[in-house]
């Protein structure tokens, strides 16, 4: 799929992704590139249709887009609850377990994300897979001894790096941490890695977001479609 089309079904998605949201309503904002459309699609209804709603970001730069179409943000702390989050994802597969990260903004999402009362995913359609793993799964650390959680998760055969920024810098999360990508290529059983990461020492958050989602909406080339998690 080249990048046009790609972007096209991205932004097919983002356009249905908007219908869901109400005014007076508290929405996570997501972060990435389907998300920007997204973000787009309701700046154009705030100011065209009037739409009013107060929204919390997962990332700077989402909270940057949408500052700009006049959109009411606010912290995370400032809302009892968040009535719907819409983000994307990096992978998601048939059991409703997804890959998120791949912008270094997975803390931010995860806190945004568990505090909500609905979560929806927008991907597109290259984003659905049958065994999440291909992605590289990102797990944000602190700078503090992160060489010994390098070297621990190649201990464990997990294909660990570093992410880097164009001049070979450590990328920085919104927290400046730091994101070691796993290449794993296949996680077939992703609920005990979850485990194993969550609770080595020096692991912020990984990126593996399971059975959390409520509905992801693909972009198809035949229009958007809906998928529904009938477990939660």
């Amino acid at each position: 799929m080249d990048k046009t089309e790609q972007d096209r079904l991205k932004m097919a998605a983002g356009i249905e992704a908007a219908k869901l949201v109400e005014n007076d309503m508290i929405v996570g904002l997501g972060t990435g590139s389907t998300v920007r459309f997204f973000v787009d699609e309701l700046g154009r209804r705030v100011q065209e249709e009037g739409l009013t709603f107060t929204g919390v970001t997962t990332s700077l730069r989402t909270k940057e887009q949408a500052e700009g179409y006049g959109i009411n943000i606010v912290d995370v702390d400032d809302v009892d609850h968040i009535d719907i989050t819409i983000d994307g994802a990096d992978e998601v597969d048939k059991n409703f377990d997804g890959i998120k990260g791949g912008g270094a903004a997975l803390l931010w999402e995860k806190i945004v994300a568990t505090n909500s009362s609905k979560i929806v995913w927008i991907v597109d359609e290259s984003k659905v897979v049958d065994t999440i793993g291909r992605f590289p799964l990102p797990v944000e650390v602190i700078p503090f001894g992160e060489r010994h959680v390098l070297d621990r998760f190649k201990e464990r055969g997990y294909e660990p790096v570093l992410r880097l920024d164009d001049q070979g810098q450590p990328v920085l999360t919104d927290e400046h941490n730091h994101v070691i990508d796993l290449h794993m290529e296949k996680i077939e059983h992703p609920e005990d890695l979850a485990q194993d990461l969550i609770t080595t020492v020096g692991v912020v958050e990984h990126g593996l977001f399971l059975n959390m989602v409520d509905t992801v909406i693909v972009g198809d080339p035949n229009g958007p479609r809906v998928m529904t998690n009938s477990n939660k």
